[in-house]
């Protein structure tokens, strides 16, 4: 198979620029809160709240915002979604203005940088499914795996370069000036995006009632048992094996590395995820699906635990560069069940639902390490999590051998076939 397939289209390369531009101003942002954030507070609860107030939204948004995706032009959607984007850093960078920190009190501060992040949970909840659709609309069904890899490749480089440059940038220009630097990627990715035309609607319910609509959409979920199986475990993974919303705590008190290692601490997984995926687009990973997924969720668990235990940095950045390079394993077989099962009127609310069971574990799991770590010491937390993650794959395996067994080749000969 052609690995470049997908890159031979041209609005496809455009759409891989707004992407990385998006995730990276994203991903920058939140680093930048966290940071921000845990200075102000020295309360390791205070970077689980800033989870919760995304994820609130996120999930409570999730399946209204796929029913609104299945029914709408998406190029158009998303211009919006990122407009909205655009506010929210520009409100950050406002709020972080060093005159402002001068007139108003801590908490105020504290509490404006909470409303906009719960504002953000609610363009995100539009943000994935309405990028999820557009991607089936610029390329062939023949070539979704390889699109699937690309955009998911695109998405960890911008994850790494996002959280590395936070923790530099935060150094050499302050977060204030931080904070303007990725409102200009988001009007990069907004300019970039008109160069992309609008695409039909495919969706022949269009004005389908809400509930009618949502019921459709989780009963294919919760039915498919591929896509069904993949969400479950990924995450409890995630929910119970993620340990990036307490490196703030391990960069500052435990590895004491500063701004900088915090950068490099924040960036590992996502190196390791991104030299995953490039690899994978030379040598597929969709044959044995099912087993390859288990083993990599499993050593992410092992991963995690070392890191926990870790008290020197370049043994905490190996583990958490490790950890990357098997979830991007998880993330690209993931990403392409989706994409090769999921019918095309449904794609908004199925990638909704994605959203709710992986996407916003990640701020739960930064609540549940929040939590755990407040109660528990931070290096207990992420020890826990982890043997967590391990009994989690353990149980799967056991319960699940259809999942196991999964392979996705013949899914991919069907769809070459009917090209």
């Amino acid at each position: 198979m052609d690995p470049y397939a997908a890159l031979r289209y041209k609005e496809f390369n455009i759409f891989l620029l707004v992407r990385f531009a998006m995730v990276f101003a994203w991903s920058m942002q939140f680093i930048v809160i966290e940071w921000q954030v845990y200075s102000m507070t020295k309360d390791p609860l205070s970077l689980g709240i800033i989870g919760l107030m995304e994820v609130i939204p996120a999930v409570s948004m999730a399946l209204f915002a796929g029913h609104i995706v299945d029914q709408k032009e998406k190029r158009n959607l998303l211009i919006k979604c990122i407009l909205g984007f655009s506010v929210i850093s520009f409100g950050l960078f406002m709020l972080s203005w060093p005159s402002m920190e001068d007139k108003l009190e801590t908490k105020t501060i504290l509490y404006g940088i909470y409303f906009l992040v719960f504002l953000g949970g609610i363009v995100r909840s539009f943000l994935g499914p309405t990028i999820f659709s557009l991607i089936a609309l610029i390329v062939p069904k023949k070539i979704y795996p390889n699109a699937a890899t690309w955009s998911s490749t695109t998405w960890q480089l911008a994850s790494v370069l996002g959280p590395a440059l936070a923790g530099f940038s935060i150094s050499w220009i302050g977060v204030h000036w931080s904070m303007c630097l990725i409102f200009g990627f988001s009007i990069m990715a907004l300019i970039s995006l008109f160069q992309i035309s609008t695409k039909p609607i495919l969706n022949p319910k269009i004005g389908e009632p809400v509930f009618e609509s949502l019921r459709e959409g989780l009963r294919f979920v919760f039915s498919t048992k591929a896509v069904f199986g993949a969400l479950t475990l990924d995450m409890i993974a995630v929910l119970f094996g993620g340990a990036v919303a307490l490196l703030p705590i391990f960069a500052q008190d435990i590895l004491h590395v500063g701004s900088e290692g915090f950068g490099v601490l924040r960036a590992a997984p996502a190196v390791g995820a991104a030299l995953t995926m490039l690899g994978s687009t030379r040598f597929p990973l969709h044959k044995n699906a099912g087993k390859k997924l288990l083993f990599a969720v499993f050593g992410f668990g092992l991963c995690m635990i070392v890191f926990g235990l870790s008290t020197y940095f370049w043994l905490s950045v190996i583990a958490l560069f490790l950890s990357g390079a098997v979830d991007g394993v998880s993330m690209i077989i993931r990403q392409t069940i989706l994409q090769l099962k999921t019918p095309d009127n449904m794609r908004g609310r199925v990638a909704s639902v994605n959203s709710m069971f992986v996407g916003s574990s990640n701020e739960l799991g930064a609540f549940e390490s929040g939590v755990t770590a407040k109660l528990m010491g931070t290096v207990t937390a992420v020890v826990f999590g982890g043997a967590m993650t391990l009994i989690t794959v353990g149980a799967t395996a056991i319960v699940s051998p259809s999942f196991r067994k999964l392979d996705l080749q013949k899914d991919i000969d069907e769809h070459e076939a009917n090209e």
